[in-house]
C-alpha cells in the first residue's frame, strides 16, 4: 500500500540513522514489534478510544517477548503517540531494505518441498549467492505443494528448479 510505504519511510529512515552501530540488533526487535503490529486485533485494541497509548505499549512490548533496549522503546513508544502502529510492518520492511542496500546483500527466501539441514544450508546458500551475483541472507519455508526441488524468491527475482514447475512446463508444452 503506497500510503503505508509514504508513512513508513521517514520513521525507517530516522532509526537506520540513529542505529547504525548495532544494525542486526534493531533489526531483530524491530521484525518482533512488526510481527506483533501486523495482527489485526491488536491494531483494532489499539485504535479503541477506551485504551490509553501507555497500555497499548505495555501489550506490544509483551507480546513481542523481545528485550527492548532504550531505543527501541523509544521508538515504539513514539509510533504509538503518532498512532503509526498500522505502519510498523512497512516500517520494518523498508528498515531492512535499508540495511540490505548499505551491506551488498538481499533477502532470499527458499520454498523446499521438505526441511533442509542446517548442514546443507550453507551449501545451497553459497549456491545461491554465486547464481544472483551478491549476498543473501536466507530464510527457509516449506512448501510440500512443490513435490521436490526448491522455488527461490529474492526481491523480484525467482528461480523455480521444483518439480511442480518443471511439471507445468511439461504441461505448457504438451498442450501447445
Amino acid at each position: 500500500m503506497a500510503e503505508l510505504a509514504t508513512i513508513a519511510r521517514p520513521y525507517a529512515e530516522a532509526l537506520f540513522k540513529s542505529a547504525r552501530t548495532d544494525l542486526d540488533g534493531t533489526a531483530q526487535w524491530l521484525d518482533a514489534l512488526a510481527a506483533v503490529a501486523g495482527n489485526a486485533r491488536l491494531l483494532q485494541f489499539a485504535e479503541s478510544p477506551k485504551v490509553t497509548n501507555q497500555e497499548v505499549f505495555d501489550v506490544v512490548a509483551d507480546v513481542a517477548k523481545a528485550a527492548l533496549p532504550d531505543n527501541g522503546r523509544n521508538f515504539l513508544r513514539m509510533v504509538i503517540e503518532n498512532g503509526r502502529l498500522a505502519a510498523l510492518p512497512e516500517m520494518a520492511v523498508q528498515f531492512r531494505s535499508l540495511k540490505n542496500a548499505q551491506s551488498g546483500s538481499s533477502d532470499a527466501v527458499v520454498f523446499s518441498a521438505f526441511p533442509i539441514p542446517a548442514s546443507s544450508l550453507g551449501d545451497v546458500t553459497g549456491a545461491l549467492e554465486k547464481r544472483f551475483g551478491r549476498k543473501l541472507n536466507v530464510t527457509v519455508q516449506e512448501d510440500p505443494a512443490l513435490i521436490g526441488g526448491i522455488r527461490v524468491v529474492v526481491g523480484d527475482e525467482v528461480l523455480d528448479t521444483s518439480v511442480k514447475a518443471r511439471l507445468e512446463q511439461m504441461k505448457v508444452a504438451l498442450t501447445a
